[in-house]
């Protein structure tokens, strides 16, 4: 089991950028495949993008493809999510999740632990 602190959200005008982190506890950080969710008021938990244990490999969903990036530092057991050119639709609690294997998955039901989640607004 790891525990994880998302941080780094807030408000931001359309077009800003934010960088949020995900604090991650333990000693096997690089045995997690780690990705980052999104949570809009009134929706489902929906994926964003992922990174594989040795952060070789990434995943986005097409939405955010050249604007987003997903990145990890293992000496830090952080995991971080760079977002360009925000847009109004990005706005939602994002969560990070971490899943035991190092393979990574979009469906949240596959990912073992999760953090608090961030909120992000981006207003017009």
């Amino acid at each position: 089991q790891v525990q994880l602190v998302e941080s780094g959200g807030g408000p931001v005008q359309a077009g800003d950028s934010l960088r949020l982190s995900c604090a991650a506890s333990g000693r096997t950080f690089s045995s997690y495949a780690m990705a980052w969710f999104r949570q809009a008021p009134g929706k489902g938990r929906d994926f964003v993008a992922a990174i594989s244990g040795s952060g070789v490999s990434t995943y986005y969903i097409d939405s955010v493809k050249g604007r987003f990036t997903i990145s990890r530092d293992n000496a830090k057991n952080t995991v971080y999510l760079q977002m360009n050119r925000l847009k109004p639709e990005d706005t939602a609690v994002y969560f990070c999740a971490a899943r035991v294997g190092g393979v990574f998955v979009t469906a949240p039901a596959l990912y073992d632990d999760w953090g608090q989640g961030t909120q992000v607004t981006v207003s017009s």
